[in-house]
């Protein structure tokens, strides 16, 4: 699945990677061709054939959270471009030692684990060139979760936040149900119902979609 934005500029492709099709996103800048992977999960080979077929150079990862199936080429990616590591929120970093043991248990057993070289807050910015994306912390399906956005695109990466018709999972260690919900109405909603977002898994909706319509966290829902 592609995906393109305004400003013109800015470029965006999303690879489905590991068995679990999580949306690794790549975008880049279409003037200068630098590059951010954002939740390389899995299957190094194929990210670097997508960055070399459009011409790109990997600048940094982009990290939403610690699980496996979006961190766990990482430190493979890391190795095979030297791009920096940005994120998640450091809460997650108990998640990220144990990326290799999880690998062992889900079938990815080239998943390592890593040091990230910037921990993010909420209202951190993090940028490719010029092009600025806000980060949010928005805990519940992780404590250490965040989400990029990118204002001028109307763009967000909100990981395993919030999906098309659902929400993320919360049965996990440190998950918070409550935590989640307040999350996405308080720090996704207020973004506008306009904002368009590339989720975890499965395809891109809006907020306004999801405020219509999710059995979750629909308007309706939880008057």
């Amino acid at each position: 699945m592609n995906a393109s934005a305004s400003p013109p500029r800015l470029r965006a492709m999303v690879v489905p990677v590991t068995p679990l099709q999580q949306n690794c996103t790549i975008i880049w800048d279409d003037a200068t061709k630098k590059a951010v992977a954002i939740d390389p999960g899995g299957e190094v080979q194929r990210l670097l054939a997508a960055l070399r077929e459009h011409g790109l150079t990997l600048e940094k990862i982009w990290l939403t959270h610690g699980h496996l199936d979006h961190a766990g080429a990482t430190a493979a990616l890391k190795e095979a471009t030297g791009a920096m590591i940005e994120g998640p929120h450091r809460d997650d970093a108990f998640l990220i030692a144990e990326i290799a043991e999880s690998g062992s248990r889900w079938g990815m057993p080239d998943a390592r684990s890593f040091e990230t070289d910037r921990w993010l807050e909420d209202g951190d910015r993090v940028h490719l060139g010029d092009i600025e994306f806000e980060v949010y912390h928005c805990p519940g399906h992780t404590p250490g979760h965040v989400v990029f956005y990118n204002r001028e695109a109307r763009l967000a990466q909100v990981g395993d936040v919030l999906f098309q018709g659902s929400i993320g999972r919360t049965d996990f260690p440190r998950g918070d149900h409550a935590q989640l919900i307040a999350s996405i109405t308080n720090k996704l909603w207020p973004l506008g119902d306009e904002v368009r977002f590339v989720p975890g898994h499965g395809p891109m909706s809006t907020f306004g979609g999801e405020r219509r319509s999710n059995p979750f966290v629909a308007d309706h829902v939880l008057a």
